[in-house]
């Protein structure tokens, strides 16, 4: 796997409070040098009417997070621009790209019109590696006892796929969205290891219907074994 530089999700004000300002600013130049790579790679596939797919090349020298990063901060800032599509200027609103003053240093400045369809390139792209996205959650807010899928994102490139992405939450505040706490507990489906993320690291508890024959088979013994324990302890209450 190649190994990018790692991308700083926060502003210089966070950067400041954490002690972190040289990842902030390591990860700001190479921000502006992907959106100047991206502008530049743009400008020289456009010919003919027509833009051909210039997508490959930058995430081979990017990744996926910083190209994503860049196009998602790039059409927020634009946010108001008819020249992007409502489906793109979703899917940029699904990045949590923090408002900053900084932020449209690593703009790319190619026409709109033309970045709209770099997105669309690079959504195909992202697609094609066939992971969990918000399509795939429902409405339950509560995480406690749910099967949940984690942003890719949050995943080691490594484990970026989607059997990786399911992830069994037992407790923790942040399963509450009404507690202040974050934090979700539980266990990776695909081979148990327990750890913890915050909430907002998940799209949301995951659709029966959307999940793959293994996933759903281990679900339902939990959920068996859940309905067992509960049973257990009922009758334990009612014996007393």
């Amino acid at each position: 796997m190649p190994e990018f530089k790692p991308l700083y999700r926060y502003t210089l004000q966070n950067a400041n409070e954490f002690d972190e300002v040289e990842q902030w600013r390591e990860s700001h130049r190479e921000n502006c040098k992907c959106a100047n790579d991206i502008t530049d790679a743009i400008n020289s596939h456009y010919h003919d009417n027509r833009l051909d797919d210039c997508v490959k090349p930058l995430l081979d020298k990017y990744g996926f997070d910083r190209v994503n990063w860049v196009i998602a901060n790039t059409i927020r800032e634009g946010i108001q621009d008819g020249r992007y599509s409502a489906e793109n200027k979703e899917w940029a609103e699904g990045f949590d790209v923090l408002s900053s003053d900084q932020n449209w240093h690593f703009c790319v400045t190619a026409h709109p019109g033309l970045v709209d369809i770099f997105a669309n390139q690079l959504r195909t792209a992202w697609n094609e590696l066939g992971l969990f996205d918000r399509a795939f959650v429902t409405d339950e807010s509560n995480y406690e006892d749910q099967l949940l899928i984690l942003k890719p994102t949050v995943l080691k490139i490594e484990y970026r796929q989607p059997d990786y992405q399911l992830f069994y939450a037992t407790d923790g505040f942040g399963c509450d969205p009404k507690k202040i706490g974050a934090r979700v507990f539980g266990f990776f489906l695909k081979d148990d290891e327990f750890t913890s993320f915050r909430r907002h690291d998940f799209y949301g508890v995951a659709n029966d219907a959307a999940l793959p024959d293994w996933a759903l088979e281990k679900l339902n013994d939990i959920r068996e074994k859940l309905d067992m324990d509960e049973s257990d302890t009922a009758l334990e209450v009612n014996q007393s």
